[in-house]
């Protein structure tokens, strides 16, 4: 991304059924990019390029069973799919595009949505360190 320098990151776009998850990722990864130093997050009216974010998938897999009954969960992996694609500001034209999934395990208690909801947090942060990585290293 030679030449840019500053960033700009509207809102993420939300394709899944999970309420609120956009802002809560997007949050979360301009968060990372702040915390890697190598861009300046600004509004659009002032950056180099622009980038978007759209959720795909919120997934729980199971991971483990409950010693004796297979059936039941006792652990799940929550997976988190992104697509980040970066546009130049000035032309719009599109400069680079990844996917990238971002992964956590949970364990699983009395309340099932609320510990998924939990670990959402977790693997927007794997998802965002990666898009970062990306971004700073080259595509």
């Amino acid at each position: 991304m030679k030449g840019m320098h500053k960033l700009a990151v509207p809102i993420f776009d939300n394709k899944t059924f999970e309420p609120q998850v956009q802002t809560l990722v997007t949050d979360t990864f301009i968060k990372q990019l702040q915390q890697d130093g190598t861009y300046e997050i600004t509004g659009l009216d002032r950056a180099d390029a622009e980038i978007h974010g759209i959720i795909y998938t919120v997934t729980r897999v199971k991971a483990r069973s409950v010693i004796g009954n297979v059936l039941a969960s006792s652990q799940f992996n929550l997976q988190v799919q992104i697509r980040v694609q970066v546009f130049n500001a000035h032309s719009g034209a599109l400069m680079g595009q990844r996917d990238v999934t971002g992964q956590t395990t949970f364990f699983v208690g009395n309340d099932l949505p609320t510990q998924e909801r939990q670990a959402i947090p977790l693997a927007a942060e794997d998802a965002a360190v990666q898009a970062a990585s990306y971004l700073s290293e080259g595509w």
